[in-house]
């Protein structure tokens, strides 16, 4: 018996999850910056002359320095006009560094061996909460070995560094919210329960599918109350989900999720699920694959509800022939038509 009540609980570990993995504190989020500027040092493969706005920065920029020209005698191919864009972490504080993006916007070839020029980076706000400047990256070569096909964009590492910080007072404050990272009802009920009995007293209530308000006991300070909500376990039970990459043709499903009762053509692929036992083809013979039963025409699909799953069915649509791209318009039409009721998302 206590072998039993060991192994029980050590399944019931298996199963839980942190607080910290599935929700955010309402608050505490990083921050989108996005400035305008030129890289400089171009080896001839910067803007043209058809790019005014990069004649005309370049211009107002030797203004600045006291140098007046005029922006139709600059013939410059060395300069591009990009726009810069980076993620400020919450938290951070002033000469902190981090990496921002360079992107072309004019006609430039190539970014390579350029060098970004200071850089104003503000908030949704209007206000500038850092600087960019430094040495362009594009990389060179990509993860599979070859050359880079995006030359028009690159990285400045450690480039960004942080002007202006953003207050988040968290220590004074008497109360703090958890979002979910996934509205769920009985997930948001969870959290509750597993907090309230972790401190054995009521100190988080379930306001919505998504938010759960916490009041920090007396005895802690809101920082450590956090730190030890955050790193609670709890039974979370995740959503069923088929996600597809429409551009490389992949798609992941979890193995469990059922299809419900319908008939689909899609080309000279007719796929029929019903609640009846015994299935037959419409000639009388039928192939057995697993728990799918498929037309030995081999352009029909016949299977019983509660025995097909997407799985098995994108597997057995891989076997027939069909393609990626028919596999991903059968799996939407089934979705739209209520077979699947797992969420479908698209990348």
């Amino acid at each position: 018996m206590k072998y039993f009540l060991l192994l029980l609980l050590l399944l019931s570990a298996l199963n839980a999850t942190k607080i910290n993995d599935v929700s955010n504190i309402v608050g505490v989020r990083e921050n989108q910056l996005i400035g305008y500027s030129l890289v400089v040092g171009l080896k001839k493969t910067g803007d043209g002359t058809t790019s005014k706005f990069t004649l005309q920065s370049i211009s107002n920029m030797l203004k600045a320095m006291n140098i007046d020209m005029n922006p139709i005698d600059i013939k410059s191919k060395n300069v591009a006009a990009v726009v810069v864009t980076a993620t400020m972490k919450p938290f951070a504080r002033q000469g902190d560094k981090f990496d921002v993006t360079v992107s072309s916007i004019g006609d430039a070839k190539s970014l390579e061996g350029g060098t970004l020029l200071m850089t104003p980076l503000k908030g949704v706000d209007g206000k500038i909460y850092a600087l960019g400047q430094g040495a362009v990256s594009i990389g060179g070569r990509n993860s599979r070995g070859g050359a880079v096909t995006h030359p028009t964009a690159g990285i400045v590492f450690n480039g960004g560094f942080v002007e202006r910080e953003i207050n988040i007072n968290l220590f004074n404050q008497e109360y703090a919210t958890l979002s979910l990272k996934e509205a769920d009802f009985k997930n948001a009920v969870s959290v509750q329960k597993a907090i309230n009995s972790f401190y054995n007293t009521q100190v988080a209530v379930a306001m919505d599918s998504r938010s759960i308000k916490l009041k920090c006991p007396k005895n802690r300070s809101m920082i450590e109350f956090l730190a030890e909500v955050q790193d609670v376990n709890m039974n979370y039970k995740a959503k069923n989900k088929i996600i597809i990459n429409e551009r490389t043709g992949t798609i992941v499903a979890g193995v469990n999720i059922e299809l419900k009762p319908i008939i689909l053509t899609h080309g000279d692929i007719t796929i029929k699920i019903v609640e009846k036992n015994t299935i037959v083809s419409p000639d009388g013979s039928i192939k057995i694959d697993n728990d799918l039963v498929i037309g030995l025409n081999e352009n029909e699909i016949y299977t019983k509800e509660g025995t097909t799953t997407v799985a098995n069915l994108v597997r057995s649509l891989h076997k027939m022939g069909a393609s990626p791209k028919d596999i991903i318009s059968i799996l939407e039409a089934m979705k739209s038509a209520g077979s699947i009721v797992a969420d479908l998302v698209v990348m």
